[in-house]
């Protein structure tokens, strides 16, 4: 491997912010400051946005008093951004690092951050432009392959735990059917972790459905009667991504079936 250039380095948050995500932006700084062959630290406002604008914080200047507020704080610390860059994009950012001498990129984020992190790096290498790009896991929904747990599904799993203790509650309070959609278009951790929370044998959720595996509407509707029947309520936590038994996801086909009203309202 070819020694490791004396150079600047950038680090970004991409995506939707977590309770923890900020704590991986201090051990970037912390970890970064160690190294003499990193020169400047680059903080990017907005992710990819900031790169493509030449829009950076000096993170070398930031106080350890202040890394370690920081670390304990929730949101995204030099802002965020939903962008998903193409290669045009990408070429901007690289000029920019050129213009720079920005060598090393970390990327905290899931895995359309990966995905960043990967087209920049293999662009880079088409023009000759020595760069480390590193991505550093971060996604509530846990959907990253590889990883057992990724910083930020911790936390949303409690959320989600703690938020259905609390339905089952008001369910049990005034009785009927609660569905609670929850995020993970593909993963169904999160909805999985919805459980965590249940210490009696009637609390809820009650059914658990995941979009790794498929149910039909109609055999969704008997197990909803079933629970009816024996308890007089039922709660129920869904991936939002949850499909019918051919694959095919529930959002697409109540789209194609919704029924509107005069305004057009579904």
């Amino acid at each position: 491997m070819a020694e490791a250039p004396r150079a600047n380095a950038v680090v970004a948050q991409s995506g939707g912010p977590t309770a923890v995500i900020n704590a991986s932006l201090v051990g970037v700084i912390e970890e970064a400051n160690k190294h003499p062959e990193i020169q400047d630290l680059y903080g990017s406002l907005h992710a990819v946005v900031g790169m493509a604008k030449d829009q950076f914080i000096d993170l070398k200047k930031v106080s350890a008093n202040e890394l370690e507020k920081v670390a304990a704080s929730p949101c995204s610390a030099l802002g965020s951004s939903r962008d998903k860059p193409d290669e045009e994009y990408c070429a901007r950012i690289l000029e920019v690092f050129r213009k720079r001498n920005i060598r090393y990129f970390f990327y905290i984020g899931g895995n359309d951050s990966a995905n960043t992190a990967h087209i920049l790096n293999r662009m880079a290498d088409d023009i000759d432009f020595d760069i480390r790009a590193f991505h550093i896991p971060k996604t509530v929904d846990n959907d990253l392959l590889v990883t057992d747990h990724c910083p930020g599904f911790g936390t949303a799993a409690k959320f989600e735990a703690c938020a259905l203790m609390g339905d089952d509650l008001d369910n049990r309070t005034l009785p009927g059917v609660k569905v609670d959609v929850i995020m993970g278009r593909h993963a169904g951790f999160l909805t999985a972790a919805t459980v965590l929370g249940k210490q009696r044998d009637d609390d809820g959720p009650h059914l658990v459905y995941l979009p790794e595996r498929g149910v039909s509407i109609d055999k969704f509707l008997g197990d909803v009667e079933g629970v009816l029947k024996k308890l007089g309520r039922c709660v129920v936590t869904a991936s939002e991504g949850i499909c019918d038994a051919d694959g095919v996801t529930w959002a697409k086909k109540l789209a194609e079936a919704a029924e509107t009203d005069a305004h057009g309202n579904i």
